[in-house]
């Protein structure tokens, strides 16, 4: 119900003008004030949609409280109502965004022409507002089950363009927005659910990016860059709350990996992996390390004083390309032996390789024991003999636990979609019922199906959602959350961008054939 306002210093025009509007208008509320000292008061109060207010009054003139009453009600439209119709006038009412004006004496007509116009354009803001409001919210709710996914499918594919878009929009920004990530590392001593939860509220809090599912201790966060600040305070404040969060609790420091800042989505995925490579060393005692600050590589590093290589030799562990692997590593200790190269500094290199092995195996869901030397190496042979051994362990431990998955595991969880597609199906809960890493998941999901898991749940409720819009007696909001989607606005985002054409189209079409 909208509250209109009417002031005049006259009660005659005041009386006439709301008898007018009760005829023409029966739903709206009303009130009146006899001057502007009044009418600032009540709008003050009583908080009115629409305020009529005449110009020429004693003590505050209606320009001057249109001013006032702008500052505390800014949603508020004003029409003015006056016997001087001069350029002055109008010119200081457009100025302060005055809808339309009245000139004593008008028509019935006129008056009910005039603010019915204005009274359109409030409902019509008010729906649209509403509609924002209940988007907004509807996106809040689902929020948690969705951002682990689409971080997942960021750092390691593609995200599904509507979840994207909607999510952006949430945090105010856009596919173009410059992001980094960081890697947060627990301690293996630590109540690891609780402080995955206290880091995602912190994130939230800040509202300054998504939080991706745990894996093996490891929470990879994509922060969202803050224009008031500098890329390396933003982390650091960062990191500073995440270690003030340990202090409640022993068990040793959680560390955290942090990749450099890129403009645009697509390039998440070589941030995490930067973030992912600052992790190797996690007995730094400065508790975070910035990709951009790990020292620089010899000349005779064995491949690795390019930066391109380090992140192709995650993507061959990832890959399971074990021989590939295996030369890299030790290919490093053969070049450094023929450099005459400190064997300290290259034993130390070499168990970084070891290290990230291990860091990509855990983010698989793999827990694998962090590969060190039995003793201090002293000659080259050593130092090959030694690697070897713990190369060969941590790929026989990754090898063997991927054999024990199910083979048809992929096939089981398509058919759990399918039979499930209704319910709020997370990565996270698919991966705690399947027993894998979510990454992993993910990954062979998309290897084995060709489409990643989100697209194909999306699929299957738009496909059965297709098949309910035969049935003329059932409406689209009831076949919304029959398929399992919480928001007939957002199916109808969803469905349109996937099939093309909207619901209701799409319903038009298929009912007109079969008549």
């Amino acid at each position: 119900m909208l509250k209109l306002l009417i002031v005049d210093d006259e009660q005659v025009e005041r009386e006439g003008l709301q008898a007018i509007l009760q005829k023409g208008f029966p739903s709206c509320q009303f009130m009146q004030a006899k001057n502007g000292a009044r009418a600032i008061e009540t709008a003050s109060e009583w908080q009115p949609d629409l305020i009529l207010m005449d110009i020429k009054m004693p003590g505050v003139n209606g320009i001057e409280a249109i001013e006032r009453i702008s500052v505390f009600l800014p949603s508020a439209k004003f029409i003015m109502v006056t016997a001087y119709d001069t350029f002055d006038y109008a010119r200081q009412a457009i100025k302060l965004g005055v809808k339309d004006y009245l000139l004593k004496p008008s028509k019935a007509s006129e008056i009910t022409t005039t603010i019915g116009k204005v009274i359109e354009e409030i409902m019509r803001e008010k729906s649209e507002l509403a509609l924002r409001q209940y988007e907004e919210e509807a996106l809040r709710k689902v929020m948690p089950i969705v951002e682990s996914d689409v971080v997942t499918q960021l750092l390691f594919d593609h995200v599904h363009d509507v979840h994207i878009d909607d999510m952006l929009r949430l945090l105010g920004r856009e596919r173009t927005s410059e992001a980094f990530v960081m890697l947060v590392m627990l301690p293996i001593h630590s109540t690891s659910e609780v402080l995955y939860g206290e880091i995602k509220a912190k994130v939230r809090q800040a509202a300054s990016g998504w939080v991706g599912a745990m894996s093996a201790r490891q929470i990879p966060i994509v922060i969202f860059r803050d224009a008031s600040k500098t890329y390396r305070a933003q982390a650091a404040s960062l990191v500073q709350q995440f270690l003030l969060l340990r202090q409640r609790e022993v068990g040793g420091d959680l560390f955290v990996g942090i990749g450099d800042s890129y403009k645009g989505l697509e390039n998440v995925k070589l941030s995490y992996q930067e973030a992912l490579l600052a992790t190797a060393n996690a007995s730094l005692p400065v508790k975070h390390q910035f990709y951009g600050e790990i020292e620089s590589r010899s000349p005779f590093a064995g491949g690795y004083q390019d930066k391109q290589t380090e992140k192709q030799f995650v993507d061959h562990i990832r890959l399971g390309k074990w021989d590939i692997v295996r030369k890299m590593v030790m290919e490093l200790i053969v070049v450094h032996d023929q450099h005459h190269a400190s064997l300290e500094q290259s034993a130390q290199w070499v168990l970084e390789r070891l290290w990230i092995i291990a860091r990509v195996a855990e983010e698989m869901g793999i827990e694998v024991e962090k590969p060190l030397f039995s003793f201090q190496v002293t000659q080259y042979q050593q130092l090959r003999t030694e690697t070897e051994s713990l190369l060969t362990k941590l790929i026989e431990g990754i090898v063997t636990h991927q054999s024990r998955v199910q083979p048809d595991a992929a096939l089981q969880m398509k058919q759990y979609i399918i039979e499930h597609s209704e319910k709020d199906i997370s990565l996270e809960l698919m991966a705690q019922r399947f027993g894998l890493s979510p990454f992993y998941m993910s990954k062979m999901f998309k290897d084995q199906e060709g489409m990643n898991y989100i697209d194909f749940l999306t699929e299957c409720r738009i496909e059965k959602g297709k098949k309910l819009m035969a049935d003329p007696d059932r409406s689209l909001k009831e076949i919304t959350y029959e398929i399992g989607y919480n928001d007939p606005n957002y199916f109808s985002k969803v469905f349109k961008k996937v099939c093309g054409v909207s619901p209701t189209d799409y319903r038009r079409a298929i009912l007109g054939k079969r008549a």
